[in-house]
């Protein structure tokens, strides 16, 4: 396509649009044979604008400074990648606005991370392109209407023996490959499934095994959408406990990621 929109149409715009949307479908996805690579690279040096001769760095500001040379260090050739860090004692609140110049033509990408440390049962979803959410549901009986689940919420009071039905709710923006789905989960349940196995369930084919303290799910593409995911649970331990929080991350580019918030379960005795 962009050898004809650069040989037949004579549209530079397009063929330069193309070329930005061929590289951010590589940023989370595969080319999968080494034809599609050669393809492809000769796609985005052989037409347009000469994206190897933008060699001008970009300007970056981190809470109104920005960054030096030094800070950046020797940048990869080619592509322009640099990596710098911050410690702990360096880090102030007016560091969360960035802000993002690039002088020449082209497309530029980047991720910036916070780490710190936290009980799990406070930590608040993330915001970013992805979202994940996780909610926790104990099966009772009812009168009127027979077997159904109730939500969990925090602090609220179990006892051992109860089943639980963990729903998984992920939404992505845009299509996704190589996925790592990890639910965490309290000390004082016990999995029903505990057979590591492929499934496929919500239009989605993926690998699920089970670990001491977590469910991980392994998806190798996830196209653009929602989904459910659930799988049963048996509280087993009486106790005070952290549920654990629900983590989704893209290996391919992992700054595309999110997590949910976590709550605390106990569970008392019969």
């Amino acid at each position: 396509m962009i050898a004809a929109f650069d040989e037949v149409a004579y549209d530079g715009a397009a063929v330069e649009q193309m070329k930005i949307w061929l590289l951010r479908q590589k940023q989370v996805q595969d080319w999968e044979t080494s034809r599609a690579t050669t393809e492809a690279i000769y796609a985005l040096l052989g037409r347009g604008t000469n994206l190897l001769l933008n060699n001008e760095l970009v300007k970056i500001e981190v809470g109104g400074k920005e960054l030096s040379a030094k800070q950046m260090g020797d940048t990869q050739a080619g592509t322009g990648y640099f990596a710098t860090t911050w410690n702990a004692a360096e880090i102030t609140p007016a560091m969360a606005q960035v802000s993002v110049t690039k002088p020449d033509d082209g497309i530029a990408w980047g991720a910036m991370y916070w780490q710190y440390f936290e009980d799990l049962d406070k930590i608040t979803t993330a915001a970013t392109p992805l979202q994940v959410e996780k909610k926790l549901f104990v099966e009772r009986d009812s009168a009127t209407t027979g077997r159904m689940i109730v939500p969990v919420t925090d602090g609220d009071k179990l006892v051992v023996g109860d089943k639980l039905v963990v729903r998984i709710i992920m939404r992505t923006d845009r299509d996704l490959e190589y996925v790592h789905l990890r639910d965490m989960r309290a000390a004082a349940f016990e999995p029903v499934n505990v057979l590591s196995r492929y499934k496929y369930s919500s239009g989605l084919g993926y690998y699920e095994t089970t670990t001491d303290v977590a469910v991980d799910f392994f998806f190798d593409a996830l196209p653009k959408g929602t989904y459910v995911f659930e799988y049963p649970l048996v509280a087993t331990v009486r106790g005070d406990f952290s549920n654990g929080i629900t983590t989704l991350q893209c290996m391919y580019a992992p700054e595309f990621s999110a997590h949910s918030e976590g709550i605390r379960v106990k569970v008392e005795g019969r």
